[in-house]
């Protein structure tokens, strides 16, 4: 039995959905702002990250808050130090921050596990699209729509390993 068993049981009943539904709702709310505008504002990840809080101290109390929040703070770095050399862009690393808000400390590899797989899928589905559409991978002059929406990528991959 895994750990996430605190925020999901066996069974997917409707308590256990209403305590997903915030991740849900705001991770596809993300995949949609970084598709059209290539940019997850502040706001749903911050409010994204203390739902994931919340719903921790909900069914686990403090110890469980603290796991949570420990994971949310570690992604939140390693995510900045990622940023700082251009390998992720800023949004993505407060927006997997947040999402990481929703898992313990001790699920951190199956998260980026899964979100990592999800972004191999999306980076092979952008890269095939484009060249089906003869635009280059790396255009010389790129606007932010040559940029990859690797939200996408974080949101399915969390909705993956809550799920699986």
């Amino acid at each position: 039995m895994s750990q996430l068993t605190a925020i999901l049981p066996e069974d997917l009943s409707i308590p256990v959905l209403a305590q997903t539904a915030p991740l849900i709702v705001l991770g596809l709310t993300a995949c949609w702002l970084d598709w059209r505008d290539r940019r997850i504002p502040n706001w749903l990840c911050g409010i994204l990250a203390v739902l994931g809080l919340a719903v921790a101290a909900w069914l686990g109390g403090g110890e469980a808050i603290a796991k949570h929040a420990i994971h949310a703070f570690a992604a939140l770095i390693v995510g900045m130090v990622l940023f700082r050399f251009g390998v992720f862009g800023g949004g993505d690393a407060k927006f997997y921050a947040a999402v990481a808000a929703w898992f313990p400390i001790a699920l951190w590899a199956k998260l980026l596990i899964h979100v990592s797989l999800a972004g191999l899928g999306l980076v092979t589905v952008w890269f095939v699209a484009r060249r089906l559409m003869g635009k280059k991978i790396r255009p010389k002059n790129p606007t932010k729509y040559d940029a990859l929406p690797y939200g996408i990528a974080i949101a399915l991959g969390a909705f993956w390993a809550m799920f699986a």
